[in-house]
């Protein structure tokens, strides 16, 4: 079982940082329920200001270089960038590219589990 914190390869880089922006979604998105339905105006400001500048800007950041390091093509990198838009699409985009072998040694190792799984 490998460390959500393994910072080692671009992918893993990767990894922790789409799960990061996800994580800063939920608490956007909890923000918004005290906003919109309690009716608490100021609710939104820190977890608005932490996922854009903590969440959604290294996301882009991240997926760029990861883009350079792992030579994906442009339609790759346009749907991971996409992906930083709807709520949770960066755990979405993480796992296709995980499946589909766009995520060099974490597609190798879901490859090797699913074939021990198989066995």
């Amino acid at each position: 079982m490998t460390s959500i914190l393994d910072l080692s390869t671009p992918a893993k880089r990767f990894r922790l940082v789409a799960v990061w922006e996800a994580v800063t979604w939920l608490a956007l998105l909890i923000a918004m329920f005290f906003k919109w339905v309690l009716g608490h105006e100021e609710a939104i400001a820190i977890p608005g200001m932490v996922h854009g500048v903590a969440g959604f800007i290294p996301f882009v950041v991240i997926s760029l270089i990861t883009a350079f390091q792992l030579k994906w093509n442009l339609w790759t990198t346009f749907l991971a960038l996409v992906s930083s838009v709807p709520p949770f699409g960066t755990l979405v985009f993480e796992w296709w590219a995980v499946r589909t072998g766009r995520l060099a040694e974490l597609s190798a190792a879901h490859t090797r589990e699913a074939a021990t799984v198989a066995v």
